[in-house]
């Protein structure tokens, strides 16, 4: 029999107990260790971890778009030059992480389980602001292992199902380690350590109203322009075919970019610096 099986062979209390329609917090009482700001963590983990860099954000007419570089790094080293730092979070919004990438992708993971929990439970799926106060309150449970070095930045997005009429319903929201959330609305955000290169080249040439293409361009030249001035986010790779991941949120849903959809756009931004090297 295995080790610590209740003989009885029933299920512990907490899964037999009516309760929230929060995964996190059912997990906290089922099984407190699982969750990612609760594991014992050396006393500084600042470089012993890959670190996911750049993500950037942008609405426009129909929606918003998430994209993120494919670059992680440790210390002065190249980690992996093709994780996947963007997701879909539902079915209507996004999520990208900067930060270190483990507990950073275990966190999205657990984030995508605690929306599907809670439509299962309620039957109806959380507003987009409930969203974002999820996310919050899970980042305020990292806080500890954050300020060991272990921090996880999100950056959120969706598609509003809720927009009052005549207000962009893409919304774009980001937090600091404490779970502060904060609803940008500018209309573009970044994170990451190229985020300072990648708002300087969006706030040249985001305008409201954007086309979906012009959007995906902008994100493009965005990353691209990280990647100038950023050791830790990478640009596009095309000798290895390796181009950033953008995904939208409309209301049609989530949609990911193929890799040729980005490849095109990636060498379309090439080639305009290659006649213009200096911007």
């Amino acid at each position: 029999m295995a080790a610590g099986l209740d003989p009885s062979w029933r299920l512990p209390v907490a899964f037999a107990t009516p309760g929230t329609s929060s995964f996190t917090e059912f997990l906290n009482m089922a099984a407190p260790d699982l969750l990612p700001g609760n594991r014992a963590v050396p006393r500084s983990a600042e470089n012993v971890a890959p670190h996911g860099t750049t993500i950037v954000a942008i609405s426009y007419r129909e929606g918003v778009i998430l994209a993120g570089d494919r670059r992680a790094t440790m210390g002065n080293l190249i980690a992996s030059r093709d994780i996947e730092k963007v997701h879909a979070a539902d079915a209507y919004s996004l999520i990208g992480i900067a930060g270190t990438a483990g507990v950073g992708i275990e966190l999205m993971r657990l984030f995508q389980v605690e929306l599907e929990h809670y439509e299962k439970i309620e039957g109806a799926m959380l507003s987009l602001d409930g969203k974002a106060n999820r996310l919050a309150t899970m980042i305020r449970g990292n806080l500890g292992a954050a300020l060991q070095g272990l921090a996880v930045i999100p950056l959120f997005a969706g598609f509003d199902l809720d927009a009052p009429t005549g207000r962009a319903p893409g919304r774009i929201f980001s937090f600091d380690i404490a779970g502060g959330l904060y609803e940008e609305t500018a209309g573009y955000e970044a994170i990451g350590s190229g985020s300072l290169f990648a708002k300087s080249a969006l706030k040249k040439r985001y305008a409201a109203g954007a086309t979906q293409a012009d959007a995906i361009r902008m994100a493009v030249e965005a990353l691209y322009d990280a990647a100038d001035d950023d050791t830790a986010t990478g640009g596009p790779d095309l000798i290895r075919g390796i181009y950033p991941v953008v995904m939208t949120a409309t209301a049609e849903g989530t949609h990911r970019l193929t890799d040729d959809e980005t490849a095109a756009v990636a060498r379309a931004v090439v080639e305009a610096r290659n006649a213009q090297p200096g911007g």
